[in-house]
């Protein structure tokens, strides 16, 4: 028998299994880092703002580079697929693009960079910045769609938030990690509101959204409503209307999954977005454009079903995180709060501030409509006496609204009613209470001092109130 281990150490059983094992590791180590093959494919069709191509391999939500014969390079995103073509959305301008144009899909992810660098800085949707500085340095990757939160690990809201609108703190109280909508017209004030919000709310980071709005309003908001001192504090993800509806989409998502990270932190966290029906509109330019057939007044099933995942993100992290206090301006078309989007957004809100274009043409800023608007937790955050004053303020209220064409024309007999007499009697001190320059903060503080002197039993009426039988009459 050989002894193996007077042979040369190549020939050698067990160096020679060595080796085969090391060389094998080598030969895996290398394969694991090698890029894989990349199915190619071309340019087909082109209808509207939907590329079609085929032969290439790719799936839902990654990026592919269309390459034309004269170099022009636009990236697209896909969106959708038939038998052997896939559909692509552009996020640029797709001028120079010709047919058979090369589609290469890449391995970019859906993913956005994120860090305290962000702080002070006005970013596109695709988190390019706008304001003419160095792109940030971020180390840490977040995904555009969130991660989900287990509802039951979720805190529930219990402190009042306060955001500088007597009427909204008052009648309407805000908890921090609530989502509230803005709903209005076109020219009602609803960018003002979200002003004075952004610029009285305590929170500790402010992250605005402006998707699908004018481009004259990112220079302005960031001027005039933010300043140096809050944009110290604030991320700015702007989207013009001009741009493709992919961008308007990732916009959305991209200021979402800003306010997320800076959550996870532990901060708490104010969200803006102006505004929600841009995003559902730049989904149905997209569902619309690859076949997806409408379901109600044109909007196609996926945009009700992309309302809730965006809006889902925002809120109360769970424990040891800190909030997200959202306001999304919705857009009433026509002045119809029964507008499919608004409705919508209602259901999944925790609440909405319904701002009236009859209240506006009177002169009254802000322009709420108290008896349409709704706090749904304002029961659960503040005591029972608050809770009182808001209720006896909004009965007040609802009297006079419902006599006010009565009262007008004089019809109204003072003593018919004994609610509808102390209504006009308060009229002139309820409107003064919902009413608020866009340049004065009032705080929470300050909103309820003033609510319970308002609601306090007014002194017997005496003979001599000349002014409470004028204001009948």
């Amino acid at each position: 028998m050989t002894d193996t281990r007077r042979l040369p150490p190549a020939l050698r059983p067990d160096v020679r299994s060595s080796l085969l094992a090391e060389t094998l590791a080598r030969y895996r180590a290398r394969a694991a880092r090698a890029q894989p093959v990349v199915a190619e494919g071309r340019l087909v069709r082109m209808v509207g703002l939907t590329l079609e191509a085929e032969g290439c391999q790719a799936s839902i939500g990654g990026r592919c580079r269309v390459i034309s014969a004269g170099g022009h390079e636009v990236e697209a995103e896909v969106v959708g697929f038939s038998a052997e073509r896939t559909f692509l959305m552009p996020v640029g301008d797709v001028s120079g693009l010709t047919p058979g144009a090369r589609v290469i899909p890449t391995r970019h992810a859906r993913d956005t960079q994120v860090g305290d660098a962000l702080l002070g800085r006005v970013l596109d949707g695709s988190g390019r910045p706008l304001d003419g500085r160095p792109a940030p340095q971020c180390d840490a990757h977040v995904s555009l769609n969130g991660r989900s939160i287990n509802p039951l690990a979720r805190r529930p809201i219990h402190e009042p938030l306060d955001v500088g609108v007597r009427a909204i703190n008052g009648l309407l109280t805000v908890g921090r990690g609530q989502r509230m909508g803005l709903f209005a017209g076109s020219g009602v004030g609803k960018s003002v509101l979200l002003g004075m919000m952004t610029r009285y709310t305590t929170a500790d980071i402010t992250v605005v959204g402006l998707i699908g709005e004018r481009g004259r309003e990112v220079n302005e908001f960031v001027q005039n409503i933010l300043g140096p001192e809050g944009m110290a504090r604030a991320v700015v993800v702007a989207v013009p209307a001009d741009h493709p509806p992919l961008m308007r989409l990732h916009g959305a998502m991209l200021a979402t999954s800003i306010a997320e990270y800076f959550r996870d932190k532990g901060h708490d966290v104010l969200l803006l977005m102006d505004s929600l029906t841009r995003f559902a509109q730049a989904q149905r330019e997209i569902s619309l454009a690859i076949g997806e057939p409408p379901a109600t007044k044109g909007y196609t099933p996926s945009v009700f079903a992309k309302l809730p995942q965006l809006v889902e993100r925002a809120g109360n992290g769970d424990q040891g995180s800190g909030s997200i206090t959202a306001f999304y301006t919705v857009l009433a078309e026509g002045d119809d709060t029964n507008d499919p989007i608004a409705d919508a957004a209602r259901a999944i809100l925790d609440g909405h501030v319904v701002l009236s274009r009859r209240i506006a043409d009177t002169g009254r800023y802000p322009a709420i409509d108290i008896e349409a608007s709704v706090s749904r937790v304002m029961n659960e955050i503040v005591d029972p006496g608050h809770i009182q004053a808001a209720r006896r303020f909004k009965q007040l209220y609802s009297h006079y609204q419902q006599n006010r064409d009565l009262i007008s024309v004089g019809a109204y007999q003072r003593g018919a009613d004994p609610r509808v007499d102390e209504a006009v009697a308060m009229q002139p001190r309820l409107e003064q209470y919902l009413q608020q320059d866009m340049r004065q903060s009032v705080t929470f503080k300050d909103s309820l001092k003033a609510l319970d002197g308002l609601m306090e039993p007014p002194p017997p009426p005496t003979g001599g109130d000349e002014r409470g039988r004028q204001l009948i009459r």
